[in-house]
């Protein structure tokens, strides 16, 4: 991808003052414009499960109603027949299985966020998605598609530093020898319809195209599994040929071995660097002198604690002292610690820079978006309104032309 130097806010719609589209979000991008922000990225935005997650949604092509700034926008028989020519692949699939308006809906839906993208396109804001690498179980995709899934099996990854037990996500795991004698058909709808919404997605856990972690049905956790080989290489390339440049970012945090290195560099797609984890090991990949060009480096993930909350409740004395001595040694030692942090952060050699909107508040463990492996008091952090104000918004574009990527 023909990516320049440049930097953008990770905020999701929910995370707006209203929680939702509408003039809030337009509000937001002229915020972004008067930052020097290039980018806006968001989570999925497809429909959430019952705990308010959208990375385990019922479906992987429907955008969420729940976003919708007029959820009673009339729709016309001429926009439903024209909506359903257009997606005749899972359109249907989607209306059995969420009924009533669900058509109607998804054409309110594509207008809403097609005006948004628009206007943000024509104030230099461009959008960057998310697409989860699995769905939901009994969702409209799995009912839809039974053969494409097994049916013994389920997704999680293994025991790690984080958790003992691993994580056991439940979803289930795609058949690949179907997968493949399909064309990879589903994956390139899926891949479609996503580039008919944003400018660059971020596909989460890359890893399981190469090998994903697989634990039998009946398992309590996620400890006992192994790890089975995947043909991602097949499925980028059959996407590739289909829908030509692939605009995605690949989220390759976790176990990462030189095969998924391999595809990732092979497809020229960026690997993320959380700068957070850098201050662990000065030979981390996330250390900052390390950084290479192709990457898009954060302050933080939307998983991962926030900036003064790792600071005040994760980090011990050496990484706190590693990262007053980077700060030090980089001329940012003058600022509010989570202001340092972010200049430190954009001033990498990464072509992307992107600071959560939590970080850039200084805002600390109570603001964080989700904890992986609970359920409860996720997904909810909003913005107060007023709280991205004309102030910091001058002073994150000082801080981008700082670093050249304005």
């Amino acid at each position: 991808m023909n990516l320049t130097r440049s930097s953008g806010i990770l905020l999701h719609p929910t995370s707006l003052p209203g929680g939702r589209l509408g003039e809030e979000a337009y509000a937001f991008v002229d915020w972004l414009e008067r930052a020097g922000q290039s980018w806006w990225q968001i989570l999925p935005l497809a429909p959430p499960d019952d705990t308010g997650s959208p990375y385990a949604s019922p479906s992987a092509f429907a955008g969420w109603k729940g976003l919708l700034a007029e959820p009673d926008a009339p729709v016309s028989n001429d926009e439903l027949e024209r909506y359903v020519a257009e997606h005749p692949y899972w359109i249907a699939h989607w209306a059995a299985f969420a009924g009533g308006d669900a058509i109607a809906d998804q054409v309110r839906f594509d207008r809403e966020w097609k005006a948004l993208r628009a206007y943000a396109a024509g104030r230099g804001v461009r959008l960057i998605g998310d697409l989860p690498i699995y769905v939901a179980n009994d969702g409209a995709d799995h009912r839809a598609f039974p053969e494409l899934f097994r049916h013994d099996a389920i997704a999680g990854v293994p025991p790690d530093d984080f958790s003992r037990n691993g994580q056991l996500w439940g979803n289930p795991i795609y058949d690949w020898t179907a997968m493949r004698q399909a064309g990879f058909r589903w994956w390139i709808e899926r891949l479609r319809r996503t580039f008919e919404l944003v400018d660059l997605t971020r596909i989460d856990h890359f890893r399981g195209f190469v090998a994903y972690w697989e634990v039998q049905k009946g398992r309590k956790t996620a400890r006992v599994g192994r790890w089975v080989r995947a043909p991602g290489r097949e499925l980028f390339e059959a996407a590739r040929a289909a829908l030509g440049e692939l605009p995605v970012i690949a989220e390759d945090l976790g176990v990462i071995t030189p095969p998924v290195e391999r595809l990732r560099d092979d497809f020229g797609f960026p690997g993320m660097l959380v700068v957070q984890w850098g201050f662990y090991s000065a030979t981390s990949v996330h250390a900052l002198p390390n950084h290479v060009e192709n990457r898009v480096v954060y302050t933080g993930t939307h998983d991962s604690d926030t900036l003064v909350g790792w600071y005040e409740n994760t980090a011990k004395a050496p990484q706190r002292k590693r990262l007053h001595e980077e700060l030090e040694r980089a001329g940012f030692a003058g600022d509010d610690l989570h202001w340092g942090a972010i200049r430190y952060t954009m001033s990498s050699p990464a072509v992307l820079s992107i600071v959560p909107a939590q970080d850039l508040l200084g805002l600390g463990n109570d603001a964080r978006m989700n904890r992986p492996g609970t359920i409860d008091g996720n997904w909810s952090w909003r913005l107060a309104r007023g709280q991205l104000d004309g102030a910091l918004a001058d002073r994150l574009r000082a801080a981008t032309e700082e670093a050249n990527r304005s």
